[in-house]
């Protein structure tokens, strides 16, 4: 048997252009660390195993995952989770599939050992929740695994996402309104300010300018410590943001500072910070609000900020840089802080989109 990790459960086609979130499945991914090598699944009920591997290391979810309750509730009468297998239950299966596998969880007390078969996404976060390891056979893991020989264990199996689940950068579902849709989820601080992981949670939306069967008119990427907004064509059409989208749970009531130190190339077009609040408008048919700081083409880091009161009916929160036009724009030392107990800033609410001064910032 081959132990393998659960590296991936990815929500699928997950955030849309407008900040919307939807899911219509996930992408599983199962690497074999020590081979170089993994095996994905798409799987349409694999939520409760999303929010798991979400979690940060020290934190219990027992608010909608049963897994985790379960896993609280075998300790407690002295048994545990040794581990979860995956058995293929019709032979040639060419991929892995819910319909073509089966779980069988270990478990182990008092009364002995023994194993319990449950489906394949239930027995993943089953396992995921109890830390225990996942196993594979090795004559399957031979025959359906995919050489990854980079660390990037998700890009190499997007084509494995049906189209149905599927969304292009900037546009939505085919069929389907640009529209936020309700659904259970994880709360989660922002992440990956300093750009370390890369470009991990921070997405490239296009807008809907730019086309989905053409190359984009717009590029992200790393430089250093900082990330880079720019265009790549001589005149690109619409505008583009790279943004970072967190669920508004925890900021309800708050006034939240968006801060960070950006820096524009010359001749660079409207270039600035973006603080989005998406609201629960599928409820209660309100729009969201946009806060935006632009500034004239400068080469010096300045830190700038934006203020905003979170309503009680947002659902979400997406901040970052927005390019309009030719140019290049950089973010570094991005910074999400909540106040409860201070007031909106009333003029950033009455002018979100003004243009700063010159000059204006803090070095």
């Amino acid at each position: 048997m081959t132990t393998i990790r659960i590296a991936h459960a990815e929500p699928r086609p997950g955030r849309l252009a407008n900040g919307g979130f939807h899911t219509r499945g996930h992408l599983v991914v199962l690497a074999d660390d020590a081979g170089h090598r993994a095996v994905p699944i798409w799987i349409q009920g694999a939520g409760d195993l999303a929010n798991l591997l979400e979690r940060p290391a020290d934190q219990v979810i027992t608010d909608g995952v049963p897994q985790e309750l379960t896993t609280r509730l075998l300790g407690a009468a002295r048994a545990r989770v040794t581990g979860v297998d995956i058995d293929v239950t019709e032979a040639g299966a060419a991929e892995l599939s819910p319909e073509v596998t089966v779980a069988r969880i270990g478990l182990a007390g008092p009364a002995g050992t023994r194993q319990v078969t449950a489906g394949l996404g239930l027995g993943l976060a089953l396992a995921a929740a109890a830390g225990a390891p996942v196993r594979m056979a090795d004559a399957v893991m031979d025959r359906l695994a995919v050489p990854v020989p980079g660390d990037d264990l998700l890009t190499p199996f997007l084509d494995r996402v049906p189209p149905v689940a599927r969304a292009q950068p900037g546009h939505g579902l085919p069929g389907w309104p640009m529209a936020i849709l309700p659904g259970r989820r994880p709360r989660y601080e922002p992440r990956n300010l300093d750009f370390a992981a890369g470009l991990d949670r921070w997405d490239l939306d296009a807008g809907p300018g730019s086309a989905a069967d053409r190359e984009p008119d717009y590029a992200a990427a790393v430089e250093a410590d900082s990330a880079v907004l720019s265009s790549s064509v001589p005149r690109p059409a619409g505008s583009a943001a790279l943004l970072q989208a967190i669920f508004a749970d925890d900021y309800r009531g708050a006034t939240v500072t968006f801060s960070a130190e950006i820096r524009a190339d010359p001749l660079t077009g409207q270039a600035g910070l973006r603080l989005e609040i998406i609201r629960q408008w599928w409820r209660l048919g309100r729009a969201g609000e946009d806060h935006g700081l632009t500034i004239s083409g400068r080469s010096a880091w300045t830190r700038y900020e934006i203020t905003a009161r979170i309503p009680a009916d947002a659902d979400q929160i997406r901040f970052g840089i927005a390019l309009t036009g030719t140019g290049r724009i950089a973010l570094r030392n991005p910074n999400l802080r909540a106040d409860p107990q201070a007031d909106a800033d009333p003029q950033a609410d009455a002018d979100p989109q003004a243009d700063a001064e010159p000059g204006a910032g803090t070095p």
